[in-house]
Order: structure tokens, then C-alpha cells, then sequence
């Protein structure tokens, strides 16, 4: 290939022979990991120890922190549904349900991120699919995260429609629900907005604290009972929401912290 630049090829292919299990080499191994000779693995090595990549004990070779500057121009460019798209596909292999991520647009939930395994709604949903917040797992999360002001705004312009016999219908109703909510961290929504879908939902957090998203796993009530969910369900949706919150907050500074 013509455009190819096999310098830079093997420069990384070096820093590619460091890894967890072997995060100390001697030069006679990066040659031997990377297939070069000892005099151009020792090139490498000394060019990316003079730009601070790689560090030597006069013996061993490491990487230094310097090489996470490679991958944060590409992690910093990633938008929510590509951070999340990972940890979802996990969640529902492992859990074998749909998995989503929603976030609150108006009165409304809007999925931004779905896998899904099974359809088990009468409508079909894709990205950008909007369901009212006030009758959906991720809603109710992301609701629940919402300033005093922003809740008792939303509560005086949504109409809350009965959906199904469970459907709450009542301000004092949701709030109780979300009272709750916030105090143990999760939400679950057993067929109030269709009869047979259960569904439960776990926050997003950015660095400051402030909810800016909702995963969730549905599943269909014929198999999956309340207690099952919580047993099964639960553990994994909450790791996944961590997982997703620990790479967004990897993708900006902590507050307060200095920039450049």
C-alpha cells in the first residue's frame, strides 16, 4: 500500500507489545513481540522514551502515562449512545433482555442507545423513540434526578394519562414513587404503560453528581416476576450504570480541575 507508513506502523506495534501481563520488557523481548530486530526495537524503544512514552530502568522497558494522551483525543470526541452502546450489548448478552439508554427531553423519555434481544411492546423501538417519563422506568430515574423546580414544573404541564389499570395518575402518586426512587437508587415499572411489560431502570451520573441519563432492561411479566428482576435484573443494570458513569467521566476534567 502505497500511503502506508511502516514506521509509524511499527512504533506501534511496539507500544502494543506492553500489555497487563507483561507491562515490563527487556528489549530482546519487544523484538521478539514485535517480530523486529533488536537494533530497530532499540530505535523504537529510545524515540518513545525521549517523548516520554516509554520509561527505562537501564534494563526493563514500561510505558509511562504519557500513551493515555493517544486514546483521549478519540474517548473525548464520543458522544453518550457510543459510550454506552458497549456496556449495553454486554448487559443484555448477559442478562439476555433489551437493554437501553434514555435521556429527558421535555415530558418525554428519548432513547439515544438500544440492544435489543427480544420485541416484547406492540410498538416497535428504535433510537429516538419517545415515551412519556412519567410511566417508564427511565423516566421515572430520570425524573426523580430533576432540581425541585424542574419536577414541580414538569408535574404542573404533564398530563398523566391511565395507560393501563396500573398506570399512576396522580402529582402525589409520582412523587411518592420518586421519593423512593431517589432514596434506593433505581426504578421499576410494572405494566403501566403496557400490560405485560416490566421494566427497571438504574441513573447516569455526570462528575458533578446530576443524573443526564437512564439505563434500563425490560422484559415481558409472563417470565420474569417482580422478585426475579430484582434478583437478576438488578446487580448486573447497576454495574452497567457505573461502567457507563466511570467512561463519561473519563471524557472530561473533574470540576475545578485545571486545564492544558
Amino acid at each position: 500500500m502505497a500511503d502506508h507508513v511502516q514506521s509509524l506502523a511499527r512504533g506501534l506495534a511496539v507500544i502494543r507489545a506492553f500489555s497487563a501481563t507483561a507491562p515490563r520488557l527487556t528489549l530482546s523481548e519487544v523484538a521478539r513481540a514485535t517480530g523486529l530486530t533488536r537494533a530497530a526495537a532499540r530505535r523504537f524503544l529510545l524515540t518513545l522514551t525521549d517523548l516520554g512514552y516509554v520509561r527505562n530502568d537501564g534494563r526493563l522497558f514500561a510505558l509511562t502515562p504519557r500513551v493515555l494522551e493517544l486514546g483521549y483525543a478519540y474517548l473525548s470526541s464520543l458522544s453518550l449512545p457510543e459510550v454506552a452502546a458497549p456496556h449495553l450489548e454486554r448487559l443484555a448478552a448477559e442478562v439476555h433482555e433489551s437493554a437501553s439508554v434514555a435521556v429527558l427531553d421535555g415530558e418525554d423519555v428519548v432513547y439515544v442507545a438500544r440492544v435489543a434481544t427480544a420485541r416484547i411492546m406492540r410498538v416497535s423501538i428504535s433510537i429516538g423513540t419517545r415515551f412519556p417519563a412519567y410511566c417508564t422506568s427511565m423516566g421515572r430515574v430520570l425524573l426523580a434526578g430533576l432540581p425541585p423546580a424542574d419536577l414541580d414544573a414538569y408535574l404542573a404541564r404533564a398530563g398523566l394519562r391511565r395507560l393501563t389499570p396500573r398506570t399512576v395518575t396522580t402529582p402525589a402518586e409520582l412523587r411518592e414513587e420518586l421519593d423512593g426512587i431517589r432514596e434506593r437508587g433505581w426504578a421499576m415499572v410494572d405494566q403501566e404503560m403496557e400490560e405485560g411489560l416490566r421494566s427497571i431502570a438504574a441513573p447516569v451520573r455526570d462528575r458533578s453528581g446530576a443524573v443526564v441519563a437512564a439505563v434500563n432492561v425490560s422484559t415481558h411479566a409472563s417470565r420474569t416476576t417482580v422478585q426475579q428482576a430484582r434478583r437478576t435484573l438488578l446487580p448486573p443494570l447497576l454495574a452497567t450504570a457505573a461502567k457507563i458513569e466511570a467512561d463519561l467521566a473519563s471524557l472530561s476534567p473533574a470540576p475545578g480541575a485545571p486545564h492544558g
